[in-house]
C-alpha cells in the first residue's frame, strides 16, 4: 500500500494518480483510493463523479508510459497492461458497511442512517471517521479473490495533507488502547498491522520551495516518531534549466554590452544597419532581459538549497516536470512514465 501525502497545492492527488497507472503498467491491478471526498480522482481522469463502488478507471500498458516493452511480463495478464480502479469513501456508507460487518445490524443500520446518527457520528467524533477511511483502505489491501491471490497487486491512498496525515494514519492505535477488547480492538489493530507493515510506504509529495519543503522534512520526522513506515520524496512541478551555471552566475554583473550585442546578432534590431541603430533597436529588451535572468539566478538558488535539506532525509528521491499546458489525462500519463523510468513503481 502506497500512501501519498503532502502540502495543500503540491498535486499529491496528480501524483498519487501517476503512480497508480506506473505501479499498473506491467499487468497488475491497482486501487487508487480518494477519501477527502473532494472527487479530485474523478476530475483527472475525466469522469463523474465516483460512487462508493471499485470502478474501473483506466487500463495502462508500459508502451502507453513510453516505456520499453521487450520483456515485460505483468503479474496479472502476461505483460499486455494492466488495470486502475478507483474508490472514494464515502464516510457514511463506510459506517453502515462496519456496522453491518461487525454488529450484524443490517436494517438497524438504515435506520441510524435515517435518524441521522450515522452523520452525527462522524462528525462529533472526527476520528471515528479516520478509522473508517484507514479500515476501508486496508481491507483492500487484505482482501484476496476466489483465487485465493490478493484483488489488488497495489493500492494507492490518496491521503489527506502533511499536516495531519500522522493522526490520520496512526488514529487506530489510540483506538486499540481505548477499546481495550472486541470488534473494535480488533478491527483497530488489524489495520495498525497493515500500516506498519513492510508492504506499507508513506510517500510525501513537494515542490521546490521553502514552506513545502519544510512541512515535508517534518512529516517524515513526526513518521518516524509515530514508527510508520517511510517511501520516498516525491518532487513535484520542476522547471526545466533556462540558463546554464556560467549564465546564472554571471547574473549580478553588468552584462549590457554583452546582451546589447546578442539581441543584435540575433537579428533583434529589426532593419537597423549600424551598430548605433541596432542599439537603439534593441535598448528596450536589455533591462527586462537582464531582470528575467537575475530573477531565474534567485530561483535556481532556492531550488539548490531545498534539494540540499530534502537531501538530509537520506531517502529515494523521484523529480516530475512541471507540465506547462496542465495535467491533462495524457499529462498524466507522462508522469507515470517518469515515475516508473526513475524507479518510484
Amino acid at each position: 500500500m502506497h500512501v501519498v501525502s503532502g502540502k495543500g497545492g503540491t498535486g499529491k492527488t496528480t501524483v498519487a494518480a501517476a503512480l497508480a497507472l506506473a505501479l499498473a503498467a506491467e499487468g497488475g491491478r491497482t486501487l487508487l483510493i480518494e477519501v477527502e471526498g473532494r472527487q479530485g480522482i474523478a476530475e483527472l481522469f475525466g469522469i463523474a463523479a465516483l460512487p462508493y463502488q471499485e470502478r474501473r478507471i483506466a487500463s495502462v500498458s508500459a508502451a502507453q508510459l513510453g516505456l520499453p516493452t521487450d520483456g515485460v511480463t505483468g503479474s496479472g495478464n502476461g505483460g499486455s497492461g494492466g488495470e486502475v480502479f478507483a474508490l472514494a469513501i464515502d464516510t457514511e456508507q463506510a459506517l453502515l458497511e462496519y456496522l453491518d460487518m461487525f454488529y450484524k445490524l443490517g436494517r438497524a443500520g438504515k435506520a441510524l442512517q435515517k435518524v441521522g446518527f450515522v452523520d452525527f457520528a462522524t462528525t462529533i467524533a472526527p476520528g471515528v471517521r479516520d478509522v473508517l477511511l484507514t479500515g476501508k483502505a486496508c481491507e483492500a489491501a487484505r482482501r484476496k479473490g476466489p483465487d485465493g491471490r490478493r484483488a489488488y497487486d497495489a493500492i494507492v491512498m490518496d491521503a489527506p495533507p502533511t499536516g495531519r496525515l500522522t493522526r490520520f494514519l496512526n488514529v487506530n492505535s489510540e483506538v486499540a488502547g481505548l477499546a481495550r477488547f472486541g470488534p473494535i480492538h480488533s478491527q483497530a489493530q488489524a489495520v495498525m498491522r497493515v500500516l506498519r507493515s513492510p508492504e506499507t510506504a508513506v510517500h510525501l509529495v513537494t515542490l521546490l520551495e521553502e514552506m513545502p519543503v519544510q512541512e515535508t522534512v517534518d512529516g517524515f520526522a513526526d513518521l518516524r516518531e509515530a514508527q510508520l513506515p517511510f517511501g520516498g520524496v516525491l518532487v513535484n512541478m520542476v522547471r526545466p534549466p533556462v540558463l546554464d551555471a556560467a549564465a546564472v552566475a554571471a547574473v549580478d554583473g553588468d552584462h549590457r554590452e554583452e546582451v546589447a550585442t546578442a539581441l543584435g546578432e540575433a537579428g533583434l534590431g529589426g532593419r537597423a544597419r549600424t551598430g548605433t541603430a541596432v542599439r537603439a533597436a534593441v535598448e528596450p529588451l536589455i533591462d527586462p532581459l537582464l531582470e528575467q535572468a537575475r530573477e531565474h539566478a534567485e530561483r535556481v538558488e532556492l531550488e539548490r538549497e531545498q534539494r540540499a535539506d530534502l537531501q538530509q532525509l537520506r531517502l529515494p528521491t523521484y523529480e516530475l516536470p512541471l507540465l506547462s499546458e496542465g495535467v491533462d489525462l495524457g499529462g498524466l500519463y507522462r508522469l507515470a512514465g517518469e515515475l516508473k523510468r526513475q524507479g518510484a513503481a
